[in-house]
């Protein structure tokens, strides 16, 4: 693979910010796609989830941004909330290096007036739902004469939401001589109709479509009691980490309750919870205070939790491709992972796209180990203060080691958003620095400390 050294014309400010940040090849996507976006050609582009396509379109948007135009230069449409937010914290992250970049994210769950009025102020690059978009448009909160380079993200996903009308609509309100990137991890039909409607001679790339046999272990597991053997999977997996994918938001919300009452450390992310809950839930999961989240597909999309060890369908999905988006949750990067699937005597026919490529397994050879429980030795401590308080990672670790005394290896992810600190802590000192917070001030200020 490439070393990112080799991109046409990138600043070396850039080159040094991506070894910070530990990027340093180039994967599949980024290395076919980084240079035609640099020279302005539309692409097609089809790539798996966990591939890199966030860097492989984010790059040519930070590198050709026009630091003398406040105004919107390329908008990003994701078809969820969690998405558009994951790909502005890694935007921002390789735009570090140019003073004053505006990345600004557009979607629901936020009050409309307070996206306007950053809006008003300016911004460069926009990220955000087809939905949210569209009612700024109407309400003439934004403009998009300016925008010189479209991205579609997840495409098939927010085609399968019914989004089509709406990307057509937002398009139609940009300049005619725009770039447009479309990215979709599967090339439906609907989608060749939409980049027929919405991209010019395109330059179409393929890059990492298959999961590699190698990296995920696939089984399926027939079952009379899907409850019953689930719990037995867990209690002989043992795994460290364990996303469960059911196909409705009941589902989630009642196979939740199920396991919190077997004693498991376990989370759920659907469509009724508010933008605050779906951020906490996707924190709790991945800074490992929850080792068990249950999720609906809509919900999950756009997630980019690593070290994900088992992915289980607990509900058979609809599709081939919804099954390749839920497995790739596992088995990212350089990782492997495992993926089950469970199903009745009465689904054989309907999973037997998946038994054919899956290993068939027993329940009759699980070892089962019936006092395991998937608990965390970790809960998370909640700060009311976060970037816009200028709250480091540094300045936290600083006042828990050195002013209250907390061994460094109690301390585990620290999430620093807008307003807010998540800190994942030993829960064996979590009383202490809640006490000591109400008397110590982090960077000469107090915080309100709770656990989430």
């Amino acid at each position: 693979m490439k070393a990112f050294h080799t991109i046409p014309h990138i600043d070396k400010a850039l080159l040094s910010t991506l070894e910070t940040l530990h990027f340093t090849t180039m994967t599949e996507i980024q290395q076919k796609s980084i240079s035609p976006a640099l020279e302005g050609k539309d692409i097609l582009a089809q790539s798996k989830t966990g591939s890199g396509k966030t860097l492989a379109f984010g790059i040519p948007a930070v590198m050709q941004t026009d630091m003398g135009k406040n105004k919107p230069q390329t908008i990003i449409i994701t078809p969820t909330r969690e998405l558009a937010e994951q790909i502005a914290v890694e935007l921002r992250r390789i735009a570090s290096y140019k003073a004053n970049l505006k990345i600004l994210t557009l979607y629901g769950g936020v009050p409309l007036r307070a996206q306007a009025d950053s809006l008003a102020q300016g911004a460069h690059i926009l990220i955000g739902t087809p939905g949210r978009i569209q009612d700024h448009l109407a309400k003439g909160t934004l403009t998009l004469e300016t925008i010189r380079r479209l991205v579609l993200d997840e495409a098939d996903r927010m085609l399968d939401m019914g989004f089509y009308d709406e990307i057509v609509k937002i398009s139609s309100n940009m300049p005619k001589e725009k770039q447009t990137l479309l990215f979709s991890a599967t090339f439906p039909p609907k989608i060749e109709t939409l980049a027929k409607k919405l991209l010019k001679a395109p330059l179409t790339i393929k890059a990492d479509t298959q999961q590699q046999a190698d990296k995920i272990d696939e089984r399926v597991y027939e079952t009379e009691d899907k409850f019953r053997t689930l719990n037995a999977l867990i209690q002989s997996y043992r795994p460290e980490s364990l996303l469960i994918f059911c196909n409705t938001k009941a589902e989630v919300i009642s196979l939740t309750d199920k396991l919190h009452r077997r004693g498991h450390s376990v989370i759920d992310i659907h469509g009724d919870l508010d933008q605050r809950e779906r951020n906490e839930a996707v924190i709790l999961f991945s800074n490992t205070s929850k080792k068990i989240m249950v999720a609906t597909d809509v919900a999950s999309r756009g997630l980019d939790i690593k070290n994900i060890s088992l992915v289980i369908n607990y509900d058979l999905p609809f599709d081939k491709e919804v099954y390749t988006h839920r497995i790739g949750r596992t088995g990212r990067a350089d990782a492997t992972g495992m993926a089950i699937s469970l199903y009745s005597p009465h689904d054989s026919e309907k999973c037997s796209w998946i038994t054919s490529r899956a290993q068939k397994a027993e329940q009759k050879n699980l070892r089962v180990d019936a006092a395991f429980k998937m608990i965390s030795d970790l809960d998370t401590l909640c700060l009311n203060g976060g970037k816009k308080t200028k709250l480091r990672a540094g300045d936290i670790l600083g006042t828990f080691c050195k002013e209250i005394g907390i061994d460094n290896s109690h301390i585990g992810k620290i999430t620093i958003t807008d307003t807010k600190s998540y800190i994942a802590l030993h829960h064996s000192s979590i009383n202490t620095v809640l006490k000591a917070l109400k008397n110590t001030k982090i960077k000469k200020k107090k915080y309100v400390a709770w656990r989430l």
